[in-house]
């Protein structure tokens, strides 16, 4: 029985015999009931008359199913989210009358009614393969069509998809209900069609191309944010990569508009529906956020804009080339923010944030080659990972320095220009590289994209008693599990302390392969400060200081005057404290001897989340409580002297409101909640409030009547979220068996609630009290995993695991229940990665408790 899977071989048979023109879709969602009338039309051919195939439908019932005008009997050919086309003639037409569900998981048709003013949000989520949860379709992305719908609403709704919005034409009967008829889009995939309605507030504009095209612009959110939205920020910033992207791209805007729909409870950050993007609406800012706040949702949207052109004009055939979708669209992004934004420094945000993503990602027993094999939806649901975005991007970028930026972006155009409106393969780029750059890059592709795993580079380097060096190579190694060492174009860079700072005072460029590459021009040069190798950050690989270099940047590391090499040392000290290289107290004195320097917020915020990772889970049992005592000092310091006001300070007291734990500590924050204390220049507002609420709640210095006290004073469905999760965050195991039910034993919770939930159960000061909770969370997974959507049953499946139960008794018991013969694949994925966190964080454990 295939459930809701689809086979790559499947999918592959069913573009070989069809073609698919049209779909006329209507949608009546005028009622408020759980389902909707859904009634879709497909025309289509087929290459071999007489043949069978199966279109996909995700839905509570099926009331009618014609082909070519016979009707067919639902009960018999509707079955396990397929309908059975028997007798297909050579030009076909299809009818399916369904019921179809509204969801609260973030899939298929979303419903969010806002607790605000009672206002009802739809929006459509499909990628992967839930636009059969809305409508009957040949769910894959290599059988493109022209969509043409039809949506009856309330008469009061906005109502948009990714054609431009006509008039509405009010019912007959005067009922408040009316009819939007949308124009057909030109040949997308399903995963890209999109509909969102309801009662969204609308800012409009326009952008005009050098050529006088006109698109118009729309930004949206709910009614009850509108007070918040900053759209002329966000026109600001996709009028820049509208400019940057038609020049580079050299190809038209592809489609009549472009709509950014910031819509509620969303599982991802954003989705490329053509024309029509929808966005995480936590990028509307109701309280003051960091800068690194703002640089994070220009990337957002310069990616989705990115894959206006690569992704929706040109899309892949199978899932196999996700990754080429998606990272395109984040090199892209970052290349847009770091030439033509105020983020100049994306580069460096990129290296100590996204590829920090990948290196963690490649070290996973699960880890796979950037091109993945994708057998089948399951394998692609689990696969949209830290390869697929980061390490992609990353290679992405080497490639570029590899055959040159002009003829890299000269390739692209010719790509769009060859495959506008089809479906292609990674074969298909790389060809027309290789006809731009003259270069043969099958071997490119052999080493970077099908293989896995990540090497890591050291120097070796040997001084006379004048600091003269007499010998410098760059020693590589790869992980036994995946032992390629590859070809990595790679600069070296020589850092001297100077009045102006740790300033670069000679660099090499040159191919680092094999496990040792002697560096004979480096020989004779005065021995530098700080020997940085990947300078300038060109290839994707692990970097390693030699001691004295480690020695410099500990005392010095935000001496640095450029950020690039700054966010390099960063990201090398926190690898070798995963990699049990460096003990975690060693890394917590790099970082607070540091940080105070650190004018990027981006990777002060990234700092502050990996320090408390690493004193929760690497660090010794026994000194860990010492560890938190420094940091949350340090916090506290550096909250009083920040600028007032500034995004430091507000970095600072989300810091200290992690990791408060004396008397004095709580104190401040109490005081801060309820206004008897304060700091300068903190304005302790909406959202400031709950992250300090949280902290005393899992402290035990809060209880439920404050909890529903602050619910009320934000009463919004932020605050219904942040207020789960601050009951899931008390002490207690009645809160725990509380949380746990909601989430385990009923599935009403919506997904933006269930995930502040299990966020707010897992508090790592909790340990003894939630280690009960590990045996539950094995003998409940398999049958989460069966009953629950994907979205969801990925959600409990990671977030419930006893990840911060470090011990060998926890892997053992994981150990068993892989052992276990029935394991779906992706389920088990999921367990192995989570798995090789608590292994990573003993060796780590042992590496501190041997430093002490």
């Amino acid at each position: 029985m295939p459930g809701t899977n689809l086979t790559r071989e499947e999918a592959r048979e069913r573009a070989r015999i069809l073609t698919v023109d049209t779909y006329d879709v209507a949608l009546d969602l005028t009622g408020t009931g759980p389902t909707f009338a859904s009634e879709t039309t497909v025309r289509f051919s087929c290459a071999e008359p007489g043949a069978s195939t199966f279109i996909d439908l995700v839905a509570p019932s099926v009331d009618s199913v014609t082909l070519n005008g016979t009707e067919l009997d639902p009960a018999k050919v509707f079955a396990d989210s397929r309908i059975r086309l028997d007798g297909l003639a050579a030009e076909n037409e299809l009818r399916v009358v369904a019921s179809c569900a509204y969801m609260n998981t973030g899939e298929g048709l979303h419903r969010f009614v806002d607790p605000v003013d009672s206002k009802t949000y739809l929006y459509t989520q499909f990628e992967v393969a839930d636009a059969r949860r809305v409508f009957a379709n040949f769910e894959q992305p290599d059988l493109k069509a022209s969509f043409a719908f039809s949506i009856s609403a309330p008469q009061d709704w906005q109502v948009i998809g990714n054609s431009p919005t006509p008039a509405p034409i009010p019912a007959l009967e005067g009922n408040g209900t009316a009819v939007w008829r949308f124009a057909p889009t030109p040949r997308i995939s399903t995963y890209i069609t999109a509909l969102v309605a309801g009662h969204y507030h609308a800012v409009r504009d326009s952008y005009t191309a050098a050529d006088g095209t006109v698109v118009p612009l729309g930004v949206f959110c709910r009614a009850s944010l509108a007070e918040f939205l900053d759209a002329d920020n966000i026109f600001d910033v996709t009028k820049q990569g509208f400019d940057y992207f038609l020049e580079q791209f050299d190809f038209p805007y592809p489609f009549a508009k472009y709509d950014q729909l910031f819509v509620p409870e969303y599982n991802a950050g954003a989705m490329e529906n053509a024309g029509c993007v929808t966005i995480l609406e936590d990028y509307v800012f109701r309280s003051k956020v960091t800068d690194a706040s703002y640089e994070v949702r220009a990337e957002t949207i310069l990616h989705e804009l990115a894959h206006m052109w690569f992704g929706d004009l040109v899309t892949m055939q199978w899932w196999d080339d996700l990754w080429l979708n998606e990272s395109f669209a984040t090199y892209a992004s970052i290349r847009c923010q770091a030439e033509v934004t105020r983020w100049k420094h994306a580069w460096a945000t990129f290296g100590n944030r996204m590829k920090t993503w990948a290196y963690r990602q490649d070290q996973l027993p699960s880890t796979h080659p950037i091109f993945a094999d994708i057998r089948d939806l399951e394998d692609v649901e689990v696969n949209f990972d830290g390869i697929t975005y980061a390490k992609g991007a990353s290679v992405l970028k080497q490639l570029v320095a590899y055959v040159g930026s002009d003829q890299f972006m000269a390739g692209v155009r010719t790509y769009f220009k060859r495959h506008a409106w089809g479906n292609t393969t990674l074969a298909d780029l790389l060809t027309a590289l290789e006809e731009t750059s003259g270069r043969d890059l099958s071997a490119w592709s052999a080493e970077w994209l099908q293989t896995a795993g990540i090497n890591t580079v050291r120097p070796e380097i040997t001084v006379d008693d004048s600091g003269t060096i007499t010998s410098f190579a760059v020693l590589q190694e790869a992980p036994e599990t995946w032992p390629t060492i590859r070809t990595h174009r790679m600069a070296i860079g020589f850092y001297n302390r100077t009045s102006e700072g740790l300033v670069r005072s000679h660099r090499v460029e040159l191919d680092v392969s094999g496990p040792r590459t002697e560096v004979a021009e480096l020989v004779g040069r005065t021995r530098p400060d700080v020997v940085l190798l990947n300078d300038d950050d060109l290839t994707y690989c692990k970097i390693r200081l030699d001691e004295h270099s480690l020695a410099v940047v500990t005392s010095a590391i935000g001496e640095f005057a450029d950020p690039l090499p700054r966010a390099l040392c960063w990201a090398a000290a926190w690898d070798m404290t995963r990699d049990a290289e460096m003990a975690t107290r060693d890394y917590l004195t790099l970082v607070l001897s540091g940080i105070g320097q650190e004018k990027d917020i981006n990777i002060v915020g990234s700092l502050h989340r990996q320090l408390i990772s690493a004193l929760e889970l690497y660090a010794a049992p026994e000194w860990r409580p010492t560890g938190l005592a420094r940091l949350a000092e340090a916090a506290l310091g550096h909250l009083r002297s920040s600028a007032p006001g500034s995004d430091h300070q507000l970095a600072w007291a989300r810091c200290l409101a992690t990791v408060a734990v004396t008397d004095d500590q709580i104190a401040l924050l109490n005081g801060l909640l309820d206004g008897t204390g304060t700091v300068d220049g903190l304005a302790v507002d909406t959202d400031l409030r709950w992250a300090l609420l949280q902290r005393l709640v899992a402290v035990g210095a809060a209880d439920a009547d404050a909890i529903e006290a602050e619910r009320r004073r934000d009463d919004t469905a932020a605050g219904a979220r942040h207020a789960a999760a601050c009951l899931a965050a008390r002490p207690t195991r009645a809160a725990k068996d509380e949380a746990w039910a909601s989430v385990v034993e009923s599935d009403t919770l919506p997904n933006a609630t269930q995930g502040a939930v299990i966020g707010g159960f897992l508090q790592p000061d909790q340990r003894e009290l939630l280690a009960a909770y590990t045996e539950r969370y094995f003998e409940a997974i398999a049958g989460i995993w069966e009953q629950r959507t994907n979205e969801i049953a990925q959600m409990i499946v990671m977030g419930f695991y006893p990840s911060i139960q470090v011990s060998q008794a926890t892997l053992d018991r994981t150990d068993a229940w892989l052992d276990a013969a029935d394991r779906v694949p992706a389920l088990r994925r999921l367990v192995v990665e989570s798995r090789d966190g608590v292994a990573r964080a003993l060796r780590a454990q042992e590496k501190d408790r041997a430093s002490a």
